[in-house]
C-alpha cells in the first residue's frame, strides 16, 4: 500500500491541513462514547488522539502501512504516560489486507485512501472489519485533486536533469470520482453510501518542506540525493507565490 516512504516525525509537524481535514470527518461521526472504533490509515496519530478524546469508555485500532507513521503513532499515543494507555492498539498493516480479532463499530479515515491502487478490495476489506449497523466516514484525494500543481511538477519533470529519472513513472495516487467510489461501496456490501466531492485549496504554512515531504514525496525520493533540493527550487519556481495547493477532497459516509 505504501507509494512514499514517509517520514512520520515530519509529517506529524506539518500535517495541520489534514488534521483539520480529520477534525470535519470525525465530526460527520456520530459516537456514543464507548465504541470501538477503527482509524484506517492513522499517520502519526494526530486524528487518532481526537478520536480517543470522543471515546471515554471506548477504544481504538490504529492502522498504517509506514513504519515510520507508526513509529510516530505509538509515540504519541501509547508513549509513557499517555492517558489513552489501555485504550488505543497501534497496528503496521496494509489495508488491503486488513483482519481484525474483533469488529469494530465505526471506521475512520483521512488523506489515506488515495494512496490504494484497488478500492474495492478495500472496500471489501473494510466492511469485513465492521458490525452490522456500524458507520464509516472518510475522505481522500477526490477526482481533480492537486491537477493544476501535478501541471507544474510535470512540466519540471520533463526537463532535463531530471525526465530520465521518470522515464517509466506510473503516478501512484487513485483520485476516483463520487459516483464509482458509492457503487464500490455498495458492492463491497455497505447497505447505504453517499460520497461527494469538495475544493479545498489550501495554503501550508511551510510549503516546502510540506511539497517534499506530503505531496510530491514520491517524485522526490525517485530522485538521487544531489538533485532533490534542486527539483524542489525548480517547482516552486514554477508555482510562484503564494503556494496554494489545489486540493479535491473525495468525502465518504456509509453503514455497514
Amino acid at each position: 500500500m505504501t507509494a512514499c516512504n514517509w517520514d512520520g516525525s515530519s509529517y506529524d509537524r506539518i500535517s495541520t491541513i489534514q488534521q483539520g481535514w480529520g477534525g470535519e470527518v470525525l465530526g460527520r461521526l456520530e459516537l456514543a462514547g464507548d465504541e470501538r472504533v477503527l482509524d484506517a490509515g492513522c499517520g502519526s496519530g494526530r486524528v487518532t488522539e481526537m478520536v480517543l478524546e470522543r471515546l471515554p469508555r471506548g477504544r481504538v485500532v490504529a492502522v498504517d502501512a509506514s513504519p515510520s507513521m507508526v513509529s510516530a503513532a505509538q509515540e504519541r499515543l501509547t508513549g509513557p504516560g499517555s492517558p489513552y494507555a489501555g485504550r488505543v492498539e497501534v497496528l503496521r498493516c496494509d489495508l488491503l489486507e486488513l483482519r481484525l480479532r474483533e469488529p469494530v463499530d465505526a471506521v475512520i479515515s483521512t488523506a489515506t485512501f488515495h494512496w490504494i491502487a484497488d478500492h474495492d478490495r478495500l472496500f471489501a476489506r473494510i466492511r469485513a472489519a465492521m458490525r452490522p449497523g456500524g458507520r464509516f466516514v472518510a475522505q481522500c484525494g477526490g477526482e481533480g485533486n492537486i491537477d493544476g500543481l501535478r501541471s507544474h511538477a510535470r512540466g519540471v519533470l520533463a526537463r532535463a536533469p531530471y525526465a530520465e529519472h521518470f522515464e517509466d513513472w506510473k503516478a501512484p495516487w487513485n483520485y476516483a470520482g463520487a459516483e464509482i467510489t458509492q457503487e464500490r461501496l455498495r458492492t463491497a456490501g455497505f447497505s447505504e453510501a453517499r460520497c461527494w466531492l469538495a475544493p479545498a485549496p489550501s495554503e501550508p504554512e511551510e510549503p516546502r518542506e510540506f511539497l517534499q515531504t506530503i505531496v510530491l514525496g514520491p517524485h522526490v525520493q525517485r530522485l538521487p540525493e544531489e538533485l532533490r533540493e534542486r527539483f524542489m527550487d525548480d517547482v516552486l519556481e514554477a508555482i510562484g507565490e503564494p503556494v496554494v495547493i489545489d486540493y479535491v477532497r473525495l468525502n465518504i459516509a456509509a453503514r455497514a
